[in-house]
């Protein structure tokens, strides 16, 4: 088979592509430039790059694209379906490496590192300003979110001996209510009980209809003045703006690393009210980007190609609306 590999990808993972398959590295590859070069590409992999309507038109032979990653919102799904091609993630495989900046985001909203680390290299010294904290034992995380990385969250912040609840699920699988009885997570009923009862919301949610600008001004209106609030998810959960006024009014804060308009680049400037403002901690969309994580994401990556290529299609986020188009493959769907 043909692929192109869009973005970065560990050399050893590649090698082992490259030894059964026709593969082109090419991880510098823009949005704009991919439908040039999808051309008799039957599978794409990708990381960060967009995938429009527009390149997968241009496809000739693609038949799956995989995403390197959980979400798949860089991804145009509903051109892909059309066009009887696949969709696949990668789930699961970077839920430590989120879970490990989410808390780092929270500690460092918590003892006030960026500034202290500002002032010390400005060569100012303000102990009494920098000593203040609240600290994180005994306070009430509200975990939005209970897949892999929600629960990595969630057990991270128990281990730090905080209290950590979620919203109550009907539907919810015997291995996740295992893990959440382990943990000790106290059922709330809706989010805006979680919103009223938590000194911390951290959200683990994908981006869907139903998500879209999940925290919003009447979400945000019954936490706590100081409630901190983390989104390591995706930039549409959070209504941006709501979020500006309630840190204004509310003394309320945030660690970020996702943002509703980021640039489409790797490098370049950035104009982003909610990532200047001085309530925020932010990163550059930085969750999954740990030498583990990525090496784990690649690993999986080789075994879906090598699945494909037997009749398989793993992970895959739009099976309905392409298994019309392809019957003679084994679907297996994803979350």
């Amino acid at each position: 088979m043909k692929i192109l590999i869009a973005d970065a990808f560990p050399e050893e993972h590649l090698n082992r592509l490259a030894a059964a398959h026709d593969c082109a590295y090419e991880p510098d590859t823009t949005a704009d430039q991919l439908a040039e070069r999808i051309g008799g590409c039957e599978v794409l992999v990708v990381r960060s790059t967009r995938v429009t309507a527009e390149t997968l038109r241009a496809a000739d032979a693609l038949r799956l694209v995989i995403r390197a990653g959980s979400g798949t919102n860089t991804i145009d799904r509903d051109a892909a379906s059309r066009l009887g091609i696949h969709v696949s993630n990668v789930p699961g495989r970077n839920a430590i490496a989120v879970a490990e900046l989410t808390f780092a985001l929270l500690l460092a909203l918590d003892r006030n590192i960026p500034d202290n680390v500002a002032d010390l290299r400005a060569g100012r010294w303000d102990k009494k300003r920098h000593s203040r904290a609240r600290g994180l034992f005994g306070r009430t995380i509200g975990v939005v979110g209970l897949g892999r990385i929600g629960l990595a969250v969630a057990e991270r912040a128990a281990a730090f001996g905080m209290r950590v609840h979620a919203v109550a699920k009907p539907d919810r699988d015997d291995e996740t209510l295992e893990r959440a009885r382990a943990i000790g997570i106290t059922f709330v009923a809706d989010l805006a009980e979680l919103a009223r009862t938590c000194d911390v919301l951290s959200l683990h949610l994908p981006s869907a209809e139903g998500t879209r600008h999940l925290v919003d001004r009447d979400l945000l209106a019954q936490v706590r003045p100081g409630t901190i609030v983390l989104n390591t998810a995706r930039g549409d959960l959070v209504d941006e703006e709501a979020l500006i006024e309630a840190m204004d009014a509310k003394g309320v804060r945030a660690g970020i690393d996702v943002f509703a308009d980021e640039p489409g680049t790797p490098t370049g400037p950035v104009e982003s009210r909610l990532a200047a403002h001085p309530n925020v901690c932010g990163t550059h969309h930085i969750g999954a980007s740990t030498e583990q994580a990525q090496l784990a994401v690649a690993a999986e990556v080789v075994r879906m190609v090598e699945e494909f290529a037997a009749g398989t299609v793993l992970h895959c986020v739009n099976p309905e609306a392409v298994r019309e188009f392809v019957p003679s493959l084994s679907i297996s769907e994803g979350p």
